[in-house]
């Protein structure tokens, strides 16, 4: 064994003078041993402290021959800890009995009447193994979270003030991770530059590839805040490179406090909304393709007046494409009808409303990332 602490191994049998006798092998191993004689007292040891290993046997008082107990026991100390190495342990061993231990996660059999030598070098390797195991999984959770961490810090933490504009956005990544992004970030001359995107795919590739681009477009927009160029820019670097092979849908547009105009450029992202004082919705699809596809993409630059009491609603496909259980979607449709109810101009109102919509919709299983930013006209 290692210099860590001695092993804490959980014997499990309904017979007194088995666990008697495990219990003084493994001790003169130098193991930390604990018994239980039931299965009530394994699932009660299981959860109430740590072990390193558990060596149970299959039959207990219910049923003596078959092992059904036992493997019940294994789903269910499996469901709580998946990583505890499990040994089996039957004087009434099969090769199928073994086989369905084996599917239900025991990490190794051992027929009654046992081998000492056999039984503790299973037990010292199992335990290196299991210990191993932890160690990496440790390591693996800490670097997921420290990744989520840098992710998040990519994203804005407080959305600059806007003259004449109240502004609010939400993420909400599928999985631990998430290809979307969005950015509002203001220009030395006081017009701000305002963006979304969504990377194809989920989890840890398209979040690299969305940290990727948020670092690209935030690079860019200091030497050139034209949409249109920005965007030339972007296709540009992320096509050329061919172990990518992702596309990424995105919206850019630089706000002018001073006018009121939004000059854009959309390549193949969801046409943001704007939802009109009189009650019309406009929507901002002019641009071009998607990002990655090609090189040599033309795309073109578009403008919109925004006046009092006008509304733009960015959004990833993560909204409209919350689903029912039986398939159906939010869709367009779901967002018109939250526009429809929602005439303040509390942009974080109508971004709560948004989601909650969505969500309602879908029984709170979204299945993509989903995004919202929107800017209510003062």
């Amino acid at each position: 064994m290692t210099s860590e602490a001695a092993p804490r191994v959980l014997v499990a049998d309904d017979q007194t003078d088995v666990v008697a006798a495990l219990g003084l092998l493994l001790r003169q191993e130098g193991l930390d041993v604990e018994s239980a004689g039931s299965v009530l007292e394994v699932r009660e040891r299981v959860h109430a402290s740590a072990f390193d290993l558990l060596l149970m046997d299959l039959n207990y008082a219910r049923d003596t021959t078959s092992g059904t107990e036992g493997l019940e026991l294994l789903a269910d100390v499996h469901a709580h800890d998946p990583l505890l190495p499990v040994l089996v342990m039957t004087g009434w061993g099969s090769i199928d009995t073994a086989v369905e231990a084996m599917r239900r996660g025991a990490c190794g059999f051992i027929h009654k009447p046992w081998d000492n030598d056999t039984l503790t070098a299973a037990i010292r390797r199992e335990v290196e193994d299991g210990r191993a195991l932890r160690r990496a999984r440790s390591r693996a959770d800490r670097e997921q979270l420290d990744a989520q961490t840098i992710q998040r810090s990519l994203l804005p933490a407080d959305i600059p003030a806007i003259a004449g504009v109240d502004v609010a956005a939400r993420w909400s990544p599928a999985s631990a991770f998430g290809g979307d992004l969005y950015d509002v970030t203001p220009l030395a001359d006081g017009r701000f530059a305002i963006s979304i995107g969504d990377v194809c795919g989920k989890g840890l590739p398209a979040a690299l590839l969305m940290a990727n681009v948020q670092a690209l477009v935030r690079a860019f927009v200091s030497l050139d805040a034209s949409p249109c160029s920005l965007v030339t820019r972007l296709n540009h670097e992320l096509s050329r490179h061919a172990g990518v092979r992702r596309f990424v849908t995105f919206f850019f547009a630089v706000y002018d406090p001073a006018s009121r105009r939004m000059t854009y450029c959309n390549a193949g992202h969801n046409p943001p909304m704007v939802a009109r004082a009189d009650g019309s919705i406009a929507r901002l699809d002019a641009g071009g393709m998607v990002l990655g596809a090609f090189e040599h993409t033309d795309f073109e630059d578009a403008r919109t007046e925004l006046m009092s009491g006008d509304r733009v609603l960015l959004f990833t496909d993560g909204i409209t494409e919350a689903r029912t259980a039986d398939d159906r979607e939010f869709g367009d449709e779901g967002l018109f009808a939250v526009l429809g109810q929602r005439n303040a101009s509390d942009a974080r109102a109508l971004v709560d409303a948004v989601f909650d919509g969505a969500t309602e919709f879908a029984c709170g299983e979204f299945q993509d990332d989903a995004t919202v930013l929107v800017m209510a006209m003062k």
